[in-house]
């Protein structure tokens, strides 16, 4: 429990230093897109490279990973399933889903693996499929929504290739299957700019806030509900029904899957949608309440499991 309140502290103080610098306007009208654009083409996929090239691959193969996919694959679809019968667009149905199924494993994930369930790397298998697979392919699917990627077949399929944080993702991928090491002289400098990616996303988030409406009013309304409600109830469900029923994990393993698939939707999301320019208010809303209806969530979940 002290661990699920710690990682979320440590994000609302530096979301509220955000807010109260948008409401200040210390860094000018042009604050939030600059930390946006600075997160997701410079910092992010710095942060992605330095993170996969020294991970452990085998974790890709643990049944931890099953469920984790599983699990995002049921929940996203379902809101794609609804997305697609409401008519609410490629971008924004892409983003809601994203909302949907992909947790904050990186700043809020790693301190309540560290507190709750006593390893930080347990939250490796949720990453390395979030950074490798699910990233990528969203973001193409992005790009290729708004017509980024030009007419022809090839340069669609060259997509993720011009994207920065599906480079760096696969960059990173490839070094740590490889083994090579890297020379501190080039990781250095690298993890220092990966550094920024997590506060510049944070300040960048409160900055949105500043001067919003409240969540859950408006057009977005129905679809931030709908994926907060995958997210937070949803996606624990799913990961407990498949971990315990098909998987037969128990104890500390169960405990593992469904505490990481109750994570609330990760701020990154917010970038994307900032980035493309399609679902920022559903992105900001969701992953807003998703955090705060989390808390709750986590704190039982550990308290039945633990």
């Amino acid at each position: 429990m002290q661990g699920v309140l710690t990682g979320f502290a440590v994000i609302a103080v530096v979301i509220g230093v955000g807010y109260v610098l948008g409401l200040r306007g210390h860094l000018g009208p042009q604050g939030r897109e600059v930390l946006t654009k600075l997160a997701f083409h410079v910092a992010s996929p710095a942060l992605l490279f330095t993170t996969l090239a020294t991970a452990d691959l085998s974790v890709v193969f643990s049944a931890r990973l099953l469920v984790t996919a599983l699990s995002t694959v049921a929940v996203a679809g379902a809101f794609v399933a609804v997305g697609v019968v409401r008519g609410w667009g490629v971008g924004r149905t892409t983003i809601g889903a994203l909302c949907s199924g992909y947790v904050n494993s990186g700043n809020l994930g790693i301190p309540i693996a560290v507190y709750v369930l006593g390893d930080a790397s347990l939250v490796a298998p949720v990453l390395l499929f979030q950074l490798v697979l699910v990233t990528p392919v969203a973001v193409t699917i992005l790009d290729l929504s708004r017509g980024g990627a030009g007419g022809t077949l090839w340069r669609r399929l060259l997509t993720p290739l011009r994207n920065p944080i599906a480079l760096g993702s696969l960059a990173g991928v490839a070094v740590a299957a490889s083994g090579l090491e890297v020379p501190d002289a080039v990781m250095d400098p690298v993890t220092l700019i990966g550094n920024m990616s997590v506060p510049a996303v944070l300040l960048a988030f409160g900055i949105g806030l500043c001067g919003s409406t409240m969540p859950l009013r408006g057009v977005e309304r129905r679809p931030v509900l709908l994926a907060v409600a995958l997210k937070a109830v949803g996606q624990p469900a799913v990961a407990w029904a498949l971990a315990s029923g098909v998987f037969g994990l128990r104890g500390p393993q169960l405990l593992d899957v469904v505490v990481t698939s109750a994570l609330p939707a990760a701020q990154n999301l917010y970038t994307y949608a900032s980035t493309y320019g399609v679902g920022e208010r559903l992105a900001r809303d969701a992953i807003l309440v998703s955090t705060v209806v989390s808390v709750p969530v986590l704190v039982g979940v550990a308290a039945v499991l633990g």
